[in-house]
């Protein structure tokens, strides 16, 4: 009677337990906001654009050759040096300056060059006033030649004379003896003058060659006097300076380092297994991180016959013009010997979804695969499917036979899955 008792008390209570509840929950739900009680999506939660990584499609290659690294040098570098001792005045240029060939760069004091230069013309002053004066010894001993001449002329027709005056037994013998021995004194005094004339004039010759010796010493301070005058040899830029204003500069001194940046040399260390497949002459690809959006054209100039004895590396320089002087001195340079054949598109593996199909075409198979082009004719960038024709695969890349055109810009990857007009934002990574 018990357990039947609190069976029926039980289902007695039940009812009026349940309706308060009831009550409560039919409160509740009239209480939502109308848009939520039917299912409404808020803005928040509406799709948002997919981020995409995009890419600009271009010719390349599947090959990947060997790259070599380097540093740039001026094709010419000049070590300006001092001719002469001195305090250096001034000097014109900086670092990172550009000059011209024949351009004074820098001036040298020239006060002592100037007064051994003023001395030695002094001396080639005196000089010249002794040649003057031995030459007019010299005219001297060439009248009294000529006096003697004449009086050993005299001196002979005299004797002559009294020769026949003695024949004829007109005067003595010891007469006619005189006037031979007057001849005899005539010849001796013009042999004495003719001796002179040849003395006064190895005299002069002597003086001359003294004047000549002198003039030289002045020609070369004058010219000392131009090295005063620092110019530059070459067109280029300023490397270095070595010493500055208020130095004192000693013959051969360093002053400045030039450089000729009109090319640039770029020396690289290749190993003797592939010497053989470089030649001088041969063109080369040089790119430089200083300047990623170029790459240059440059010539193999020289191969070193001299190979490192550890490292077996043989040094191989590559010149590259340089007309608009981009490139400096000191850059990392990246060369490559290879002659890629840059004939098709070449893109990221990840940016194909391949789609597992094979279509036969005149006997061949070709496989296809989906890629998306990026479409900027709206106002916000939308992507369309398109189908390409695969080819081979190297290097974590595949070649485009058709479907894709140089200059299209493509998805590399995406934050989700794409579909046919999804719109996109770029990342700030994405080529443009």
């Amino acid at each position: 009677m018990s357990r039947r008792f609190s069976l029926t008390r039980y289902n007695y209570w039940l009812p009026y337990c349940l309706i308060p509840g009831l009550m409560l929950l039919t409160a509740g739900c009239g209480s939502l906001p109308p848009g939520e009680a039917q299912g409404e999506v808020s803005d928040s939660q509406q799709p948002q654009s997919v981020a995409v990584d995009v890419a600009v499609a271009s010719l390349g290659s599947l090959e990947k050759d060997t790259e070599y690294v380097g540093t740039t040098f001026p094709v010419r570098e000049v070590s300006l040096r001092s001719r002469i001792e001195g305090q250096i005045l001034n000097m014109a240029v900086d670092v990172g300056d550009r000059l011209e060939q024949g351009q004074v760069l820098a001036r040298i004091d020239d006060s002592i060059s100037e007064a051994t230069a003023i001395e030695a013309e002094a001396e080639v002053a005196a000089l010249q006033s002794e040649v003057a004066s031995l030459q007019a010894d010299v005219n001297d001993a060439r009248a009294q030649v000529e006096q003697a001449r004449l009086e050993l002329q005299q001196a002979r027709s005299d004797a002559a004379r009294t020769e026949q005056l003695f024949e004829q037994g007109a005067i003595s013998e010891q007469e006619a003896e005189l006037d031979r021995t007057a001849v005899g004194t005539a010849e001796q005094t013009l042999q004495s003058a003719q001796q002179q004339v040849q003395n006064r004039s190895s005299a002069v010759v002597a003086a001359q060659r003294r004047v000549a010796a002198q003039q030289a010493i002045v020609d070369r301070e004058r010219q000392r006097q131009s090295f005063t005058m620092l110019t530059s040899p070459v067109t280029g830029s300023v490397l270095e300076r070595v010493l500055e204003p208020g130095d004192l500069a000693q013959v051969g001194n360093e002053v400045l380092r030039l450089g000729d940046f009109s090319q640039i040399q770029v020396q690289v260390q290749i190993s003797e297994l592939e010497l053989a497949e470089i030649r001088q002459g041969q063109t080369a690809q040089v790119r430089l991180d200083a300047l990623p959006e170029a790459t240059f054209i440059g010539e193999v100039t020289q191969i070193s016959l001299a190979a490192d004895a550890t490292a077996r590396l043989i040094p191989v320089e590559v010149t590259i013009p340089n007309s608009d002087r981009r490139i400096g001195r000191g850059l990392l340079a990246r060369v490559n010997f290879g002659q890629q054949n840059d004939r098709s598109v070449v893109v990221p593996e990840t940016a194909v979804q391949v789609a597992s199909s094979t279509t036969k075409e005149n006997n061949s198979d070709s496989d296809t695969a989906t890629m998306f082009i990026l479409n900027r004719e709206s106002e916000q960038a939308t992507v369309t499917a398109r189908e390409v024709q695969l080819g081979d695969r190297a290097n974590s890349r595949v070649e485009i036979l058709s479907g894709l055109e140089p200059g299209e810009e493509f998805v590399v990857r995406s934050s989700r899955n794409l579909q046919d007009g999804d719109s996109v934002r770029l990342s700030f990574i994405s080529e443009s």
